[in-house]
């Protein structure tokens, strides 16, 4: 009797497994799922599309940014206006065409940050990893400006 108590206990405490609600009522993305692909304009940065798709006009997207220490974007614009979660670390912000990495203004973990369309600005990792979550709505690009202000080609 014991046995089957102890059987009868250790099934209730373990719970039933449960399944992912089907993905047309929610889709569910764990940590361990993102993929992380290098940064085309920053040196140390990684980012992971986690819904939509950023290059497509009209969509709303939502990507995670990975920012090793030290790892600061070069001054530039978006063309879109950008929300930006600081999900770990504390991020590092500045604005204008120059850049100037202890004219920066800390951002820690739980703040928000709106980037507004077509304004320069730059950001990165001081001396810990940084993790922002960044959504808008497409096309999004990243535009990197000379010291004038001006696109680089």
């Amino acid at each position: 009797m014991t046995k089957i108590c102890s059987a009868a206990l250790f099934l209730c405490m373990a719970g039933p497994t449960l399944a992912d609600p089907p993905t047309e009522v929610m889709n569910i993305t764990r940590e361990p799922d993102l993929k992380f692909m290098p940064s085309k304009v920053v040196q140390g940065a990684s980012q992971a599309v986690i819904s939509g798709n950023p290059a497509k006009p009209g969509e709303t997207y939502v990507v995670r940014n990975r920012f090793s220490p030290g790892a600061f974007s070069p001054p530039h614009f978006h063309p879109e206006t950008r929300y930006i979660t600081v999900l770990k670390g504390t991020w590092w912000v500045g604005s204008g065409p120059k850049f100037d990495k202890d004219a920066t203004t800390p951002v820690p973990a739980g703040s928000v940050v709106v980037h507004h369309a077509n304004q320069i600005h730059w950001d990165g990792a001081k001396d810990e990893e940084v993790i922002v979550q960044i959504s808008g709505v497409g096309p999004s690009a990243t535009i990197p400006v000379d010291e004038s202000g001006r696109p680089k080609n």
